[in-house]
């Protein structure tokens, strides 16, 4: 197994563990670069002070596709916490079938953070897009032109065209172990050049083994690359690290 050190995590959601200040401390500790990424803007200060204190982590400021029903209202207190960070998520639409009523609300409060993410500028989003990736990109190019800030697709399962046209649109990709485990994403995730991927876990909604996923899983999804793209892992590893220095700019 590689070292975790210098590993990237970009989609994590360190407050859902049992223990928030402890799966932090353990990213930290592990030198795995982590965005502990926020359903609710509610979840923003704790998540913010506690990144704070760290070298490896920063926090993204969300309001979840799949919690927009509920809780739409809450993007005034996003709206409030923005200028307090460079990141943005975890943020996009959702248009499965359990989530596809509230689509119309999801596309006004993800319109919405796209339009103050680029009367802002220079802000990293990382978005979820299930069941909706036209839509997402449809969006994404109306409201933040590409100077304006950047996009990191998470877990992307749309077409390989879908993946052409994100590319155009400057998007990042953060892949995880779901998606090169699934035969049917294959050729999209192959089609994605290596200078646009970052690596995430997706913790805890993913699993490693019997247990709930770890920052320092990325190792395995790093590894997996390696052998999808006929290169060591440490090679992979630091491509990433380059991806990351490239989108942070």
């Amino acid at each position: 197994m590689i070292a975790t050190a210098g590993l990237v995590d970009f989609h994590c959601h360190l407050d859902l563990y049992p223990d928030h200040a402890a799966a932090v401390h353990d990213a930290e500790a592990s030198g795995v670069f982590t965005l502990a990424v926020t359903t609710t803007p509610r979840a923003w200060p704790r998540n913010h002070e506690l990144a704070q204190r760290t070298k490896h982590v920063r926090a993204a400021l969300g309001l979840h596709p799949q919690l927009v029903a509920e809780r739409e209202s809450e993007i005034e207190l996003w709206d409030r916490h923005l200028a307090e960070t460079r990141y943005v998520g975890e943020v996009g639409l959702d248009a499965g079938p359990r989530f596809f009523k509230s689509l119309d609300a999801q596309k006004r409060v993800f319109q919405h953070v796209l339009q103050r993410c680029a009367q802002a500028g220079d802000k990293i989003i990382t978005v979820h897009s299930i069941r909706s990736a036209k839509a997402v990109l449809d969006l994404v190019e109306a409201n933040l032109p590409p100077e304006r800030g950047k996009i990191v697709l998470h877990w992307f399962t749309g077409t390989k065209s879908e993946a052409k046209r994100a590319l155009e649109l400057g998007c990042y990709f953060s892949i995880n172990a779901g998606m090169l485990g699934n035969e049917r994403h294959a050729p999209m995730v192959q089609a994605i050049p290596l200078d646009r991927m970052l690596t995430e876990t997706d913790g805890p909604f993913t699993r490693t083994g019997d247990r709930p996923s770890l920052p320092t899983d990325v190792a395995g999804v790093v590894e997996e690359l390696g052998r999808l793209r006929r290169l060591t892992a440490s090679d992979v590893a630091s491509l990433i690290r380059d991806n990351l220095r490239a989108l942070l700019g």
